[in-house]
């Protein structure tokens, strides 16, 4: 049995300080975002306690579904570098990047030269993404809809040339027998797309789903709990959203801070698999087992 953890939209905080040139373009607008309003909806402690209570799980590994920082600053990302490393060793834990991680050019870069191994796996045709992390019979599949993009927008992109390599890696995969967990920030299921905040890209890397299949998608990026299927190619493919791990219970835009374990073994040719969602209620100060569920 491989046990997964998968945790999402880290917005480590306090904000580091931050000097006028560092302000220029979008960054002005997220910085009296995250001051008007987001300073209040993120807290370190809480961020502290649910990845404690995740640890003392012991998984075998850790998926990270991106937003580690809030604006992308040289700082912010070294920070969360630092982070990654308390967390758990990059053979033990693999990072997909979100929106806020390539929020100005460039900046998705720089993580990568930061994070390293966490934002590395076996790959093909020698680029970036998707890469894989091998665990056992479980394969982790790490996409990017990490991009720039303009104030007020934060939207992410798929396109076809990562869906090529995702089609080929997911049929090497599948012809393999490997149980096929997919990373990606934004949610590409249609119930929650947005002109603003949704994914370009949705319609392709669900036909590729489609065509050939996949066990899992993991994503973050709403900052709530949710549930979806998106066809696969035998079978209907869950798509399942964890809450913001730094997300405070007092918050009125989000779902307290939450992650989620899913429990994954062969039982002769059928896969099974279970989750269990463990994290804040909106009332009372204890982490708890909020829902446990047989998804295979």
């Amino acid at each position: 049995m491989i046990t997964l953890a998968h945790i999402s939209d880290i917005h480590l905080s306090p904000m580091p300080e931050v000097g006028f040139r560092d302000l220029l373009g979008k960054r002005l607008t997220g910085f009296l975002n995250w001051k008007l309003k987001r300073h209040g909806e993120m807290n370190t402690e809480t961020l502290a306690r649910l990845v404690a209570h995740m640890q003392d799980q012991q998984a075998d590994f850790t998926a990270v579904t991106g937003d580690l920082t809030n604006l992308a600053l040289d700082s912010e990302v070294e920070r969360a570098g630092r982070w990654l490393r308390e967390l758990g060793g990059a053979d033990k834990t693999v990072v997909c990047p979100g929106n806020h991680d390539a929020y100005v050019p460039g900046a998705l870069e720089y993580a990568q030269s930061e994070w390293g191994d966490y934002l590395k796996g076996e790959t093909v045709e020698g680029q970036g993404f998707p890469f894989v992390r091998r665990v056992g019979e479980v394969a982790i599949i790490s996409c990017s809809s990490a991009v720039p993009t303009a104030p007020f927008f934060a939207i992410g992109r798929f396109e076809e040339k990562q869906a090529a390599r995702l089609s080929r890696i997911l049929k090497l995969l599948g012809d393999a027998g490997y149980f096929r967990v997919v990373l990606i920030h934004h949610p590409p299921n249609a119930e929650l797309q947005h002109p603003s905040f949704g994914l370009k890209g949705h319609r392709i890397f669900r036909r590729v789903i489609t065509e050939q299949g996949a066990e899992l998608v993991l994503h973050g990026h709403t900052h709530r709990s949710s549930i979806h299927h998106i066809p696969g190619k035998n079978h209907e493919v869950p798509v399942i959203g964890v809450a913001a791990a730094s997300a405070a219970q007092g918050g009125t835009l989000d779902d307290p801070a939450r992650y989620n374990l899913f429990r994954i073994e062969k039982s002769g040719e059928e896969w099974r698999c279970t989750m269990r969602e463990y994290g804040f209620q909106r009332l009372g100060a204890d982490i708890v087992m909020r829902m446990q569920m047989r998804i295979y």
